[in-house]
């Protein structure tokens, strides 16, 4: 008998190594041949989703957006639009019998079938993120306007002759004038009402230069009608210098009162000067929940769910004392609960709320898990989730606790070609006792008994953190799968870890963050014997490349570092930057008015100790972090004669989203390291 377990066992092991054998690690081609799940709605009837999927052609070099539907128990998988035009946003129509969906800059309509195209919108500045109204006879929409516009006519002489102008000089008078990767110019996102039985349009903030929804610190969901149609509220900033603000404030209007031609008498129910935003009627419309942050000019503040009484015009915080920063607000159709997704160390988990009692419940905690939507009956709860070994697929949740299953795997047959390390995780010691968690991730094919270099990844915010998803531009699993062992800690500043953790950057950005990060890679060299101390290579982007920025200053211990759109000198940040709110926050002040901490944190004044090889890179289009920080960078290192490099895209921002360009960015990358191992 234990002959027979004894070859059992020992064909197991060689079937499983035949399979294994067949994997392979994964290569940058990977992330593009992943079919990426955006935007998705779900049927009044509950039995079918409607989604969109955007895949790429690395020799066009560019993506396409198509709509598939799917039932709910993840069978019926089939195209509702799938064309060399990008399709996207479906939006089931209240009675279930079309979907309307933005296709050429307008909204249309078309069967279940995806036939009997109907045009919706006939706008000629675009019409995109529409809202029905639940009686399916209006619906919502935004649009880039002229101000002083009141008709499409009036929009379409201005484009003209600025088309026709050969002047294109341009005339500045106030902040923001541009913003993350776009000049601002003269127009503005206002909201409009349709009425689709009276095909009459109206704006409902006509004449101003407020912006629906606000130009930053948005949500998911920034405008929506009552359920009975005869309200609406919206999210706006009016506060004259909107670069310092993050003062976004919820309005409402009441339909009856809006009219051609004139501005809808709007109403202010927030009241907190920091960031309001997302509101959300309850299903019986009592109320209106919203995200809200308290402290005015922070962008990471802690998200709290208020509740709004309609009837007697009160505000309720239900999240005050609990230590999370509320997501996705989604109510449960008895208007008793709420759903809402939240940060929790590396997951996003979902959690839901009694309303009258704050009774707080945890429905998901691994993962990551977002854009929830709830079944008509508050039996389901559907939602994306993701992890470092798996893309964004669609899955359905149990309400009853009756745990979650997957519905789409649109990409099980190329993941089922690679293999993947489990993230793992493991605490350190930060500065002042603090606890700091870091993801640590494998090569593919990991053998204990040999050794492997290690890559220090650094995240980006700085109130961010590294999690447990799928990263289409800084991929754990990738970085692994060149025979790299990844260390990605959330020290100091990492959302996830409760506010006084986040906070505790703000005015020291290279003081407790970076003895964080120091004790994690000291922790890591000495208990993992698998990691060759010889060979360390570090790299970030934004934050994480200003922290590289601060490294080169501060430490020679890695072999090379890898700055991506990282800041380099913080007083010429902070009068190149779009979001004056964010300097003026973590620094304290102006440069004018606190000039020591400006100094104090600005690795350019540390150059003197620079000595480790550095690749700089960094997108022109970058207005969050503008390119001269680099150049000032990499100006200074060449000075120096320290080993340097500069990969600069003339057309990406902060981010790189091409295909052919990223290829490059991950080509360069390993390179750099490559060209400073020891051997």
């Amino acid at each position: 008998m234990n002959f027979l377990i004894r070859t059992l066992c020992i064909s197991l092991l060689l079937i499983g190594n035949f399979f294994a054998q067949k994997q392979r690690a994964m290569i940058p081609e990977d992330l593009w041949a992943m079919k990426r799940i955006g935007s998705f709605d779900l049927s009044p009837d509950g039995k079918t989703l409607a989604f969109t999927v955007t895949t790429f052609d690395i020799e066009k070099n560019k993506g396409n957006s198509d709509i598939w539907l799917i039932d709910t128990d993840g069978k019926n998988l089939r195209p509702l639009k799938n064309s060399e035009e990008n399709e996207a946003n479906p939006k089931f129509s209240p009675d279930g019998r079309s979907i309307a969906y933005e296709y050429k800059g307008n909204i249309w309509l078309c069967d279940l079938n995806g036939k009997n195209d109907v045009q919706l919108t006939n706008f000629y500045t675009g019409a995109s993120g529409l809202v029905w109204s639940k009686d399916g006879k209006k619906v919502l929409f935004v649009s880039e306007v002229y101000p002083e516009c009141s008709d499409q006519n009036c929009n379409e002489q201005k484009d003209k002759a600025k088309e026709q102008s050969k002047v294109k000089a341009k005339i500045i008078t106030d902040l923001m004038f541009r913003f993350w990767n776009k000049w601002r110019d003269e127009k503005r996102s206002h909201l409009f009402l349709y009425d689709i039985e009276k095909k009459e349009y109206y704006d409902l903030i006509l004449n101003t230069k407020f912006d629906v929804p606000p130009i930053d610190l948005t949500s998911n969901q920034d405008y929506t009608f009552s359920p009975d149609g005869k309200e609406i509220a919206f999210v706006m900033n009016t506060d004259k210098i909107i670069a310092t603000s993050t003062n976004n404030d919820i309005f409402i209007v009441n339909t009856s009162d809006i009219k051609i031609g004139k501005p809808a008498p709007y109403k202010k129910i927030s009241v907190s000067y920091g960031n309001d935003n997302q509101p959300v009627y309850s299903p019986d419309g009592k109320y209106i929940a919203f995200r809200s942050m308290s402290r005015a000019g922070f962008e990471a503040d802690k998200y709290d769910l208020i509740i709004y009484n309609r009837t007697t015009g009160t505000l309720r915080n239900l999240t005050q004392k609990i230590d999370l920063s509320i997501g996705q607000i989604l109510w449960s159709p008895d208007s008793k609960y709420i759903y809402f997704d939240a940060p929790n160390q590396i997951y996003n988990s979902i959690y839901r709320i009694n309303v009258e009692t704050g009774d707080l419940l945890t429905f998901v905690k691994d993962g990551v898990n977002e854009s929830m939507i709830i079944s008509s009956n508050g039996e389901f709860v559907f939602f994306k989730r993701q992890k470092t070994t798996m893309p964004a697929e669609l899955f359905s949740l149990k309400t009853n606790g009756g745990g979650i299953e997957q519905i789409t795997n649109l990409n099980g047959g190329l993941l089922s070609q690679l293999k993947f390390s489990e993230p793992e995780t493991f605490w350190t010691e930060g500065a002042q006792g603090e606890k700091v968690q870091s993801i640590l991730i494998k090569p593919p094919f990991f053998d204990e008994r040999k050794k492997y270099p290690m890559i220090f990844l650094i995240h980006g915010g700085p109130q961010g953190h590294w999690a447990d998803d799928f990263h289409y531009r800084w991929n754990l699993q990738l970085f692994a799968a060149k025979g790299y062992v990844v260390i990605a800690p959330n020290p100091r500043g990492s959302i996830g870890y409760g506010q006084k953790f986040v906070d505790e950057i703000s005015g020291d950005w290279g003081g407790k963050v970076y003895i964080d990060l120091m004790n994690v890679c000291d922790y890591a060299l000495e208990k993992f014997k698998f990691i060759d101390s010889k060979n360390i290579f570090a790299a970030g982007a934004s934050y994480g490349g200003y922290m590289i920025n601060w490294i080169l200053g501060h430490t020679d211990r890695f072999n090379a570092l890898v700055s991506h759109a990282g800041v380099y000198n913080l007083e010429s940040m902070y009068g190149t930057t779009e979001e004056l709110w964010f300097p003026e926050w973590e620094f304290k002040g102006t440069p004018w008015t606190n000039r020591k901490l400006y100094e104090l944190w600005s690795p350019h004044r540390y150059a003197e100790n620079f000595k480790t090889p550095t690749l700089v890179i960094h997108g022109a289009n970058d207005f969050r972090v503008p390119e001269g920080q680099a150049f000032e960078l990499f100006t200074t290192l060449q000075r120096k004669g320290v080993p340097s490099k500069l990969l600069y895209f003339p057309d990406e921002d902060h981010f790189v989203t091409k295909p052919q360009n990223s290829l490059l960015w991950w080509k360069t990358v390993f390179e750099w390291f490559e060209n400073y191992k020891e051997k």
